[in-house]
């Protein structure tokens, strides 16, 4: 045994490879400490502390080093330390209403899942109505919980009335479109959406095309609609008065019965796809064939959509990257750059293209 350090010590140091120590027993002893790092790392431990803080002041080959520390050791930084040295709590707030409806739900789960790659949590407030009061209860507590900044999802235009009569002295993000050139905002295009989809009805032939539309208060379904609209008077077609729906498979079934009966179309552009669901089983009910008797197309590539019956051509949107997006710009909102010499314009909003996906539900129309 070569001489030196006593065994057990040198035990101790050669199992100092993972997150948790481990004696020379085997027993679990306590996690990595910021110091761990620091020895492992041939640095200061203030240097550590500089390095999960994103420090600009540090020599790229000593980041490198710290940084393999960690990974090395699966340290975990302390959260309410670091907040406490940074005046950061580390936890991304989220306000939303109708989160049980997919678009929303989905923009919850981006965010959650941007946020944690980069070292944060997310606490959500789900809005249970648009009055004032309500917002600012969500605000409020989102404020007890000293958040480095907001992401409000909320589609409904009333409840983004009622948030311009608060005035947020947070940063925060929109996750919906208003103004071209406000830099709060982080959207998927919903207008440029519902025009691929019906531009695609248009290109197989189609001319007698209807749209279920969902509820007008929702930004989203004005947009659609919009698109659907702006998309036959480009291709000179006339259009018949949309319908508006509530989002849900009842809907879309009941409107289906009704068209069917109705028997003047040959597609239907839906501006989701639980209501497209409904309008394909009302058809069916009624012995259309789809898509050789009625082509129809949804909007949100819901997971169930490809295994509709048939599978639903539908348009989608990347909420991965839409959340990833959101986290970036909040955090340099509420980190931003020193003053400059001379005044910038502050950055537009980022907008997002989705794409149409093209399944079994949509075909050219019947011979005449």
């Amino acid at each position: 045994m070569p001489a030196g350090r006593p065994y057990s010590e040198r035990c101790d140091r050669s199992h100092r490879l993972s997150g948790e120590l481990v004696t020379a027993s085997g027993q679990r002893d306590q996690p990595a400490s910021i110091r761990d790092v620091a020895r492992l790392a041939g640095v200061s431990h203030q240097t550590v502390s500089r390095v999960i803080n994103n420090h600009p002041s540090l020599r790229p080959e000593t980041r490198r080093k710290v940084e393999q520390a960690i990974e090395q050791l699966h340290y975990r930084p302390n959260r309410i330390a670091r907040a406490l040295g940074t005046r950061r709590s580390g936890t991304i707030g989220v306000v939303a209403s109708q989160r049980t409806q997919y678009g929303p739900g989905a923009a919850v789960v981006g965010i959650e899942e941007a946020a944690r790659k980069v070292g944060y949590l997310v606490n959500t407030t789900n809005l249970i109505s648009a009055d004032p009061e309500e917002i600012r209860a969500a605000l409020s507590a989102q404020a007890d919980y000293r958040v480095d900044g907001i992401v409000i999802i909320a589609p409904q235009q009333r409840v983004l009335h009622a948030l311009d009569e608060l005035a947020l002295d947070l940063p925060y993000v929109l996750l919906h479109s208003r103004a071209n050139d406000d830099p709060h905002e982080v959207f998927v295009d919903q207008l440029a959406g519902a025009r691929a989809a019906t531009r695609h009805l248009i290109d197989l032939g189609h001319r007698d095309i209807y749209h279920l539309a969902g509820p007008q208060e929702w930004l989203e379904a004005d947009a659609r609609m919009q698109g659907f609209l702006l998309e036959l008077s480009d291709a000179d077609l006339s259009a018949t008065a949309p319908i508006l729906g509530d989002w849900t498979a009842d809907f879309g079934y009941r409107a289906g019965q009704q068209l069917a009966w109705q028997g003047d179309l040959t597609a239907l552009f839906a501006s989701n796809d639980q209501m497209a669901l409904g309008a394909i089983h009302a058809f069916r009910d009624a012995g259309w064939d789809v898509p050789g008797r009625i082509s129809v197309v949804g909007f949100d590539d819901v997971p169930e959509a490809r295994h509709f019956w048939p599978p639903l051509t539908t348009v989608r949107q990347d909420f991965a990257e839409l959340g990833r997006r959101c986290v970036t710009r909040l955090l340099a909102l509420s980190d931003p750059p020193a003053e400059p010499a001379e005044p910038t314009r502050p950055p537009a909003g980022e907008s997002l293209l989705p794409y149409l996906v093209i399944r079994e539900s949509t075909a050219p129309p019947p011979p005449s």
